[in-house]
């Protein structure tokens, strides 16, 4: 009698809980984004819900030597692009384009010691951690491809976080 009675006890109990879960998880407000997070290098990127199914490509900016003749890197190192999900090879869309540095770059490029582009400003800082710089390309959307006022949107609300 006292085993069916503790059977029920802790069955109630084990309702009551679930009943409970089910109201908390009823009563949590609805996610507004998501989230891109780069393990290597440590950075996440905070994205809106319409970003959802977004991809990721990897490539490699190559810095040049100032006053060289152009032809021989003088540093290199990873570009990443996260893509919106209407992008397409057929309709490209604006894409967030993030520059990773190394500490040392970073300073060497604020030194003028390299350069990335032919613009007239360099990158600009997104955020850093202890090995690495995070930059945005100047000029990433002077083509004004679809979607460029979302992504300058994204980038005014400060996206990225290090870690």
């Amino acid at each position: 009698m006292k085993k069916h009675l503790l059977v029920r006890i802790i069955a109630v109990i084990i309702l009551l809980a679930a009943v409970f879960y089910v109201g908390w998880l009823k009563s949590q407000p609805p996610p507004t984004s998501i989230e891109y997070k780069n393990t290597d290098y440590g950075f996440t990127v905070t994205l809106p819900l319409s970003w959802q199914g977004y991809t990721v490509s990897a490539d490699r900016w190559t810095g040049y030597a100032i006053g060289g003749t152009g032809d021989v890197a003088a540093a290199t190192g990873p570009f990443i692009s996260i893509h919106n999900p209407r992008w397409t090879g057929a309709n490209t869309y604006q894409d967030i384009p993030i520059y990773v540095f190394t500490i040392s770059q970073w300073a060497d490029l604020q030194a003028e010691k390299f350069h990335i582009s032919a613009a007239p400003i360099g990158p600009s800082e997104l955020g850093r951690n202890a090995k690495y710089v995070f930059a945005l390309p100047a000029r990433y959307n002077f083509a004004f491809p679809s979607g460029y006022e979302e992504v300058e949107r994204i980038m005014q609300s400060k996206p990225l976080t290090a870690f």
